[in-house]
């Protein structure tokens, strides 16, 4: 095998690329309910939404061990990677590290690197996408790696959320707010920042007036979509999915793009209605 690429499941993996041993999903575990679910898509996203629509308490996430990341690497490839939920939003990233660490001790000529995606969702997949190409040009390891972290340095990832249910229950929304952005229909318009935390870039009242300012600031932050491809998350609303993809075309033209439901990780944080947009 010429390489493989892990990535948690904090990203989410086009359909066409599941199954193939140069792709694995390395999943992360929830709690929703007080019920443990391993992240590897046998709940789906309504399942998933409906247990925590139903639970009181705020869902918790528990990233991947080393052990995980190292059976993942432990696969024969010349090249390997890993991509990884932000380092300032999960400890996967530390995970992966340690299995890479601990894999060359046992495999001291081996070429392996782990990204940290700055992101999650959608922006994971861009940048496994993006390694994938750089493989399939033929280009030598280190340069992959060079032009894979500038990529990751220079994409952008914004999304808005329709549900705030998740932020009130982690604290990050006072009851008090998040009753009067519901009763007003405010919509927060967030983005990753550098350093691959989240920020709140905009807000509008209505999930139709903030997917058009979204749509706005990634026309604005993407300076060449010609060379990138648009990747769109959805928790259970693909049609909105479609409309962000249809406004987004008419404004840029770009190299492919796909559109993905949220994977179990993504749905918690994104709710029922959340639209996320990397490229």
């Amino acid at each position: 095998m010429k390489y493989r690429i892990a990535v948690d499941s904090g990203g989410e993996l086009p359909e066409e690329l599941r199954g193939q041993d140069a792709f694995v999903s390395v999943p992360l575990t929830l709690t929703i309910g007080g019920m443990n679910i391993v992240d590897d898509g046998r709940f789906t996203q309504k399942e998933i939404v409906e247990r925590i629509a139903a639970d009181p308490e705020c869902p918790k996430t528990a990233c991947p061990s080393p052990q995980a990341y190292l059976e993942a690497f432990d696969c024969g490839a010349e090249h390997i990677y890993a991509v990884t939920l932000s380092a300032e939003l999960s400890g996967s990233y530390q995970s992966a590290f340690i299995a890479r660490n601990m894999y060359l001790e046992d495999h001291p000529e081996a070429k392996i690197h782990v990204f940290n995606s700055v992101s999650a969702s959608c922006g994971e997949t861009v940048t496994v996408l993006k390694i994938a190409e750089l493989e399939e040009r033929g280009l030598p390891f280190d340069e992959i790696v060079e032009k894979t972290e500038a990529f990751i340095r220079s994409k952008c990832t914004l999304f808005v959320l329709d549900n705030l249910d998740t932020l009130r229950k982690n604290g990050r929304l006072s009851n008090m707010k998040a009753l009067a952005a519901a009763v007003l229909k405010i919509k927060p318009i967030c983005y990753g920042t550098e350093e691959g935390s989240i920020g709140q870039l905009d807000q509008a009242r209505g999930i139709n007036k903030a997917i058009v300012k979204m749509v706005g600031y990634v026309v604005e932050r993407t300076p060449d979509p010609e060379n990138r491809v648009l990747g769109i998350a959805h928790c259970n609303c693909p049609d909105r999915a479609e409309i962000v993809k249809n406004e987004l075309m008419k404004r840029m033209r770009v190299k492919a793009v796909s559109v993905l439901p949220t994977g179990g990780l993504s749905s918690v944080y994104a709710n029922d209605g959340g639209i996320i947009v990397s490229i």
